[in-house]
């Protein structure tokens, strides 16, 4: 005994408890003590015997003389957890059951503390409360709320969450029954029970975007989802997972309301519109950009130019693309011309935007393009209409020149003539002046005829094109010049292809074809025997006809400004006038054709007809 308390150090049935247990005085002092706790709590000591037992507890001490001696007594306080830092600086938490030790006449001599060590139990403790509280901050965000139902009992259990997206007051009671009853009628009502249903019956689970009608009647779309719980193949339950997504959902219909707001502005823009990435591909593009290359969107989507254009087009295309999106400026307003694999070719005017982030780097460009074919078109036309108003202006320029030239000229003949014939005596020399007068005469109505004829040409422009076998004119001039051409000795080579068609005025076409034969006949070289080589060939819209000579040839140098002009004449022949080039000029160009021609003096002239065949 130390004091009063008899120690009994044999007593082997304290010492083999299997729990760390010691028998305390009154004075906290140690009795008896069992293995199991010098073992966990005083490994370096042998004897402790006689020791105050809070000292062994070095940061606990005043905590467990409180406790314990409150036991002493008599006080209930019989279990407490204390935190204890052990010689290896470890957290260790410990569990202290203190009850009284009582004599045999049941006085209270001391007590009794049984220890355990709860750390692992107090740190899963501690980890589930902070799993607990994050997943309440979580489901706090999310709107996650969780239920579960245990058929067994028939009773269904929301969670604070779950509760709050319903909108229920704290006294309410769900059942699974009237939980069902808060989706939408319809769809959602429908659904849910139909997956309840077949969760209880099949063991499907389900997740679905439904819409509840809450306890104060406003509408939420929810993501509900849940599966069943089975016992021995038995079914016993439902858990799952409610989430209130009203927000997210009312979201994306704005957006997808605004994206459709702008995909029926941009696609019934009359513009082309596309966006491309960096890499110049295309990720976005209206009906008018589909619809002027005839692809579907999904087509062109993911493509960049070079899948779509010829290559020396998506070169220029893409060599812009860079310098939008690494100079950041845009390009407004370019005309351009784009021309399509199949050879369509369309002038458009161009923007191009660079597409900036937040941190103002370009992520890509949108082009905006307007056809302007119809512009252009209109344009080359007003340039057409204004160089043939130029050209007719000259033309009645020179006209007039003509016309006041040869007619004072035929007057001032006449005049002189008729003076002659007043003041002659001599009847012969009248009967002479009086021929003189009928040849004057003679001249002035085949000067009046070929002006009739320049001035029919000229008026008569909306004489209709036909389409003619181009061999067949060629053999009517043909037999036209048989005495002409045997006389000289001529010859013509013809490897036109009969199938050759060209589009003119008939009238117009015998009388060309008849002066360029004509004169390369009349124009022959003295010491040669005259050769007209004609040939033919497509370019363009155009049917170009070659008529070759072997003739004196023309100094082009000299003359060839003043070739085509009237009364021009370049060789000595005497029954040169001037006048046939100019009026087949006049016709040709009359059919919206044109006229070349190639020559050298002595060796021969071709000339090259350009027969329109679209104007």
């Amino acid at each position: 005994m130390l004091g009063k308390t008899k120690i009994n150090t044999n007593n082997y049935l304290i010492k083999q408890l299997p729990k760390a247990t010691a028998f305390l005085n009154k004075k906290l002092e140690i009795v008896h003590v069992s293995d199991r706790l010098i073992h966990d709590y005083c490994p370096d000591k042998t004897n402790i015997l006689g020791q105050p037992f809070p000292n062994l507890f070095k940061n606990l001490e005043q905590k467990l003389k409180k406790s314990i001696g409150e036991t002493i007594k008599g006080k209930q306080n019989p279990t407490t957890l204390e935190r204890f830092l052990n010689d290896n600086s470890n957290e260790v938490w410990l569990e202290f059951e203190n009850i009284p030790w009582f004599d045999e006449n049941e006085n209270i001599i001391g007590a009794i503390v049984q220890i355990n060590d709860v750390t692992e139990k107090a740190k899963n403790q501690k980890e589930l409360d902070k799993l607990k509280v994050l997943f309440n901050e979580k489901s706090e965000i999310g709107k996650i709320g969780s239920w579960e139902y245990d058929a067994v009992k028939d009773t269904l259990t929301w969670c604070n969450m779950t509760r709050k997206i319903h909108d229920v007051p704290p006294n309410f009671i769900p059942e699974i029954e009237t939980a069902i009853d808060f989706y939408k009628a319809g769809f959602s009502k429908n659904t849910i029970a139909m997956q309840v249903d077949s969760a209880m019956k099949k063991g499907t689970p389900w997740k679905e975007k439904l819409q509840i009608v809450t306890f104060n009647g406003d509408e939420k779309w929810v993501i509900s989802a849940g599966r069943p719980i089975f016992q021995d193949k038995k079914f016993v339950g439902l858990i799952g997972t409610f989430q209130d997504v009203d927000d997210q959902v009312k979201s994306e219909c704005k957006t997808k309301e605004s994206e459709q707001l702008l995909k029926t502005l941009i696609d019934n823009l009359p513009l082309n519109v596309f966006i491309k990435d960096l890499d110049s591909k295309k990720i976005l593009v209206n009906k008018s950009e589909c619809n002027y290359l005839g692809v579907r969107s999904k087509d062109i989507i993911g493509k960049d130019d070079f899948d779509l254009y010829p290559e020396d087009i998506a070169q220029k295309s893409r060599d812009e693309d860079l310098k939008v999106i690494n100079t950041l400026k845009p390009i407004l307003g370019k005309e351009t011309i784009s021309i399509k694999n199949d050879g369509t070719q369309t002038y458009f005017l161009t923007s191009k935007i660079p597409l900036l982030d937040s941190d103002g780097s370009a992520t890509g460009l949108v082009g905006i393009s307007l056809d302007i074919s119809d512009i252009k078109q209109k344009e080359e036309e007003l340039h057409s209409l204004i160089n043939v108003a130029s050209l007719q202006n000259k033309k009645l320029v020179n006209f007039a020149h003509i016309v006041s030239h040869n007619l004072r000229s035929h007057t001032a003949n006449f005049s002189m003539l008729l003076d002659f014939l007043v003041n002659e005596k001599s009847e012969d020399e009248k009967k002479n002046i009086i021929n003189m007068l009928v040849e004057a005469s003679d001249n002035l109505l085949e000067t009046l005829d070929n002006l009739n004829e320049v001035v029919a040409i000229n008026t008569n422009v909306n004489q209709d094109k036909k389409p003619i076998r181009l061999n067949d004119k060629i053999k009517t001039v043909e037999k036209n010049l048989t005495a002409l051409l045997i006389n000289n000795y001529g010859k013509i080579i013809n490897t036109i292809s009969d199938d050759t068609h060209i589009k003119v005025i008939p009238a117009y076409i015998e009388s060309i074809l008849m002066n360029f034969m004509t004169n390369a006949i009349k124009y022959k070289d003295p010491h040669r025997d005259p050769v007209i080589k004609l040939s033919a060939e497509r370019k363009g819209k155009y049917t170009v006809m070659s008529i070759s000579d072997n003739g004196l040839g023309i100094d082009l140098d000299k003359y060839g400004d003043k070739l085509f002009g009237m009364y021009k004449t370049f060789h000595n022949n005497s029954d040169a006038k001037g006048i046939g080039l100019y009026i087949t000029k006049n016709q040709i160009e009359a059919m919206n054709g044109k006229i070349e021609v190639y020559s050298k003096v002595g060796q021969g002239t071709t000339f090259k007809i350009f027969f329109n065949e679209q104007d």
